[in-house]
């Protein structure tokens, strides 16, 4: 097991975006490795933050880290779409924080154990939370081809999609696919030599894909977009990181649906939905990683934050 170490993207931005007050209560739904964790804590006196992760070895890790800060810090062992169960829970009505950091943690890419690798041999897992019972070993070797193609061509943006959702199916008809390096050897075989060629990876879009199925990733992004604004207080800010541009565009749409407020057609001469804005949009554009930050760690090139404040 590698030890639990993330570089935190954005951070300087999602700390100003979040407008941090001393007292107040602040949830980071993605707590990783605590890195932005930690300067929220930083900048409380008498506030709160509750830190939640899937993942049980980013809990423990993070736990550590913010040893130093554990009179205000609540560290719970879930998925950030089940945050407004988590407060009912722990008894708090409103915050005036969340963030979330949508990317998947270096160490679990890194970590050959966990599956998420193309680049090492382990068995197919990709779950962000060991106790979660799907994994990428049941989506390969039991899903049906056209689903299989779906996620392929809709997660990964894969344009070989139907190529590779076939071989795949051929394989396992002879023998389960058990490994991450045996996954790659069929998705190459169903690739042309000239997408071989290609700078990318060939395995990269359809890793991503079934990591996104198997975490349900996208999912979870809707249920927080349609939760989060309904759990800030007022002038409290929701801060989200992206990766990709299907996640993106559910936080972008979402921001604007919440601070629309009426839905009525436009032809009706007055409102009758009764509908508010719930939030202003902060950032119109998303915030992306600086020049400076891009020479440091890569990995922040996809990166998009969005900010809105609840009215």
């Amino acid at each position: 097991m590698s030890r639990f170490h993330h570089v935190s993207i954005l951070l300087q931005e999602c700390i100003d975006g979040l407008n941090i007050k001393p007292d107040g209560v602040y949830v980071d739904g993605t707590l990783g490795g605590a890195g932005h964790s930690s300067k929220i804590a930083e900048k409380l006196t008498t506030g709160r933050l509750i830190g939640i992760d899937r993942d049980p070895v980013a809990l423990a890790a993070a736990g550590k880290r913010l040893e130093a800060y554990a009179d205000r810090v609540t560290l719970v062992h879930a998925n950030f779409c089940q945050m407004a169960q988590v407060l009912q829970q722990l008894g708090i009505s409103g915050v005036d924080g969340i963030l979330l950091d949508l990317g998947v943690s270096s160490p679990q890419l890194d970590d050959a154990e966990r599956g998420f690798s193309y680049m090492a041999d382990a068995p197919l897992d990709m779950r962000m939370n060991s106790g979660d019972s799907l994994s990428a070993h049941t989506v390969v070797n039991t899903w049906p081809q056209e689903e299989l193609k779906r996620i392929l061509y809709t997660y990964g943006e894969e344009r070989y999609a139907p190529q590779i959702a076939a071989a795949i199916c051929r394989r396992r008809e002879q023998q389960s696919i058990e490994t991450t390096l045996e996954l790659v050897d069929v998705i190459r075989s169903a690739m042309p030599s000239a997408a071989l060629r290609e700078k990318q990876h060939p395995a990269k879009r359809s890793f991503q894909a079934i990591r996104i199925a198997v975490n349900d990733e996208l999912g979870a992004v809707e249920q927080i977009m349609a939760d989060g604004p309904k759990l800030l207080n007022p002038g409290g800010r929701l801060a989200i990181i992206t990766f990709h541009s299907l996640e993106d565009r559910i936080v972008k749409i979402g921001m604007n649906e919440a601070a629309k407020g009426c839905t009525c057609p436009p032809n009706f001469p007055v409102c009758v939905c009764g509908k508010k804005p719930l939030v202003k949009v902060i950032s119109r554009k998303p915030i992306v990683a600086s020049n400076e930050e891009l020479e440091e760690n890569p990995r922040s090139r996809s990166a998009k934050l969005r900010v809105c404040e609840k009215l």
